[in-house]
Order: C-alpha cells, then sequence, then structure tokens
C-alpha cells in the first residue's frame, strides 16, 4: 500500500455498485465492493445472488489529489466522494478497510448494523477473524463483534465467543 494513497467512500447511483467497480477497475483504479452471497427467492427458484454490503457505496484507494478525485467521479454511476467538510473527501481508515476485509473473507455470516457507538475496542486473537478490530457489544446472551465504518454511519457484526477477544 503506498503512503500517499488512502480509502475513501464513494457514493454511487442506486443498484450501481458493481457497475461502478467494473468501471473504476477499467480505469485502473484500485475498488473495494464488500459484498456477500445470499439466497434470492423467486416463485419459480432459489439463486444465490451477490449483494452489496452497504448499498449505494464503494471504496476506492487513490491519492488525495483533485485530478485523482475528478477521474473517479468521471465513472458511470458515480455520485460523490463522502467528506466530513465540504470539497474535501475525507479518507476511511486503513484499519476499518482492513478489519472488513479480514471479516468478509472469514465466510463467517455478517449482519449489518447501525453504527455502534458505544462498547469496548477489541481485536480478534484467533479464528477465521484474527486480527480484525472493532467493537463488542451483546446481544440478548450473545456477544456481537462489530466493525464500523465511521464514514457511513454503519456496522457490521458477527456473533464471536468471549474467548476469541482481546482488548485492542
Amino acid at each position: 500500500m503506498d503512503a500517499d494513497r488512502n480509502w475513501y467512500a464513494l457514493y454511487v447511483k442506486s443498484r450501481h455498485e458493481f457497475v461502478t467497480q467494473g468501471e473504476l477497475s477499467r480505469k485502473e483504479i484500485t475498488s473495494f465492493l464488500p459484498s456477500v452471497k445470499r439466497i434470492r427467492r423467486w416463485k419459480d427458484r432459489n439463486k444465490l445472488v451477490q449483494f452489496p454490503l452497504f448499498p449505494g457505496y464503494l471504496f476506492v484507494y487513490i491519492k488525495g489529489r483533485p485530478d485523482e478525485y475528478t477521474n473517479v467521479l468521471k465513472a458511470r454511476g458515480a455520485v460523490h466522494l463522502l467528506s466530513t467538510e465540504t470539497g474535501c473527501p475525507t479518507p476511511v481508515s486503513s484499519e476499518e478497510i482492513n478489519s472488513l476485509k479480514i471479516m468478509i473473507e472469514s465466510g463467517q455470516a455478517i449482519d449489518i448494523y447501525p453504527s455502534l457507538k458505544k462498547g469496548t475496542p477489541v481485536r480478534i486473537k484467533r479464528g477465521p477473524l484474527a486480527g480484525a478490530e472493532g467493537i463488542i457489544s451483546s446481544k440478548l446472551d450473545q456477544y456481537i463483534f462489530a466493525v464500523n465504518i465511521d464514514m457511513l454511519g454503519r456496522s457490521i457484526g458477527v456473533h464471536i465467543s468471549a474467548d476469541d477477544i482481546e482488548s485492542a
């Protein structure tokens, strides 16, 4: 990973996540579209379909320069880069992106939650999620390990044993 490049959240037109990712790929712009496979049921059949984890969003790995922003925004379906300040896209933490990738690649069942602000920061110490950092919360009798994507105001989570976590 280049020191002068950062991850940015890109908002795209409704149902254009995969189209925009393909366009960015053709432009040789590194992108990451977190997605999960789910069974989609129709009257006559069931099919395993790829769904964006965060509908309307994907991530791009670019230099923080106006020409790079423009190049991304010229991709079909791209709307705007998310920012906390007007006119200046805000980078997404590399740790958040790395933890998100670890969770998706683990094959664990992933649930989406509104951003979880309360909770203890933790790191997974063993198992398929080893190295992922996030927060822990509880849901009834189970623990949920969640990774916040602050820029999107969302979190993803998996059920986990308390033995597999340690303080971050």
